[in-house]
């Protein structure tokens, strides 16, 4: 990749925006001088000057979060950079997949919450990567696709035996907070080792996503 021609600011910083690869994601807003551009071009990881601390940064350099970079491209005056990147963990330092989630890491504006699962992905997909010690996400990854494979089967089974309990307590009128909560739990364990089983076979969520865009186009 070939440096582009950056009309930095008189501060010698250039506003850099940067996008999730996957999806277009919006993660995080930072600046860039000419050598962070330079060191996101030559290594891959992308770089930027940090204003507060007055020196080159390496996204990720503490936290491992790093950013990959995969394409970068200048906006019409060529004094802002637009970079592409695969984000290997959350990008925020809050924990949350966007600088632009809220605190609990869903997307202003989601009100369903879906988008959060972005955030448990970038954090199973840094698990799989760094295989860090004590992590569960670590240990069923290692144990290979019949150990994820067991726990899907298993979480499965507990949703169907979670919803027949809802099922009951509605048709005869009981309370239903507590069997409500207990379907929460199991079909929450059952996307978590899903998500897990598709990394551990490096599936990428896309992936799956497409085969569903695809099909609700073809039905309509």
């Amino acid at each position: 990749m070939t440096l582009p021609q950056v009309r930095f600011g008189r501060d010698g910083l250039a506003p850099t925006v940067v996008q999730d690869a996957t999806d277009g994601r919006v993660l995080m807003v930072a600046w860039m001088d000419a050598e962070a551009l330079a060191a996101t071009v030559d290594t891959g990881d992308v770089h930027f000057h940090s204003r507060s601390r007055g020196r080159l940064w390496r996204k990720g350099e503490t936290s491992g979060n790093v950013l990959r970079l995969r394409s970068l491209t200048t906006d019409c005056d060529d004094d802002a950079i637009l970079v592409t990147a695969e984000a290997a963990g959350p990008t925020c330092h809050r924990g949350t997949r966007s600088c632009f989630d809220d605190d609990s890491g869903v997307i202003k504006g989601a009100p369903d919450g879906l988008a959060w699962l972005e955030t448990l992905w970038a954090t199973i997909a840094s698990r799989a990567t760094q295989r860090p010690d004590g992590s569960y996400t670590t240990r069923l990854i290692d144990g290979g696709v019949d150990a994820v494979g067991r726990k899907v089967t298993e979480e499965a089974t507990e949703v169907l035996l979670a919803a027949k309990d809802d099922a009951v307590a509605q048709s005869i009128g009981a309370p239903r907070d507590a069997t409500r909560a207990a379907l929460s739990g199991e079909v929450a364990d059952l996307l978590y080792h899903a998500l897990v089983l598709m990394a551990e076979r490096d599936l990428p969520p896309r992936d799956v996503i497409a085969v569903l865009q695809a099909r609700h186009e073809q039905r309509g």
